[in-house]
């Protein structure tokens, strides 16, 4: 649970929500949320697949790249590549091998103020 909490929380700037555990020695079950982005983390067997992807939309990718890169977190680097759908994104992976790909469309000339 710290990897994922200084993961989502210490690098990506997630809050925590909630923080639930049945018993004493079980698994964690973990809320977290960022500019009406809510994600559930779970270190239960049979939750999810490990490995998922995660395709997320959103407005000011430039400015969450600037954020997140200037933590220093030591583990990953993500960039900002232009896609073959036309948008930006910043895909980061978790300590647990999943991906969230954070995705924001580029505007054609023609519509940019």
């Amino acid at each position: 649970m710290e990897k994922a909490k200084d993961f989502y929380v210490g690098f990506l700037g997630f809050s925590v929500d909630s923080e639930h555990y049945f018993a004493e020695n079980t698994p964690a079950y973990l809320q977290v949320s960022r500019a009406g982005l809510t994600l559930h983390l779970s270190e239960h067997h049979g939750d999810a697949c490990p490995g998922s992807t995660i395709f997320v939309w959103m407005t000011g990718i430039e400015e969450f790249h600037r954020e997140i890169t200037t933590k220093g977190y030591k583990y990953l680097r993500p960039g900002i590549e232009k896609t073959f759908y036309n948008s930006k994104c910043v895909e980061v992976i978790d300590p647990f091998g999943n991906r969230i790909r954070f995705n924001e469309n580029i505007l054609p000339e023609s519509d940019k103020a």
